[in-house]
């Protein structure tokens, strides 16, 4: 399956809608927290299943 090599650019496509979103919410003066902390879990997702991709792309050579 191919598809899942890529998957995990979804998420960084996530975090960067997130922190725009963000970024309007502070110019309407409203409380962009939530949004920020779904772009912070979105980057940390993405970190974290590109680390365990290499990883299981390496232990099936």
């Amino acid at each position: 399956m191919k598809i899942l090599r890529y998957i995990h650019y979804l998420y960084l496509v996530m975090a960067i809608l997130f922190l725009y979103e963000g970024i309007v919410k502070i110019q309407h003066h409203e409380s962009p927290v939530v949004v920020f902390l779904f772009a912070a879990v979105a980057i940390f997702m993405f970190f974290f299943r590109r680390h365990f991709s290499n990883k299981f792309k390496n232990n099936s050579k």
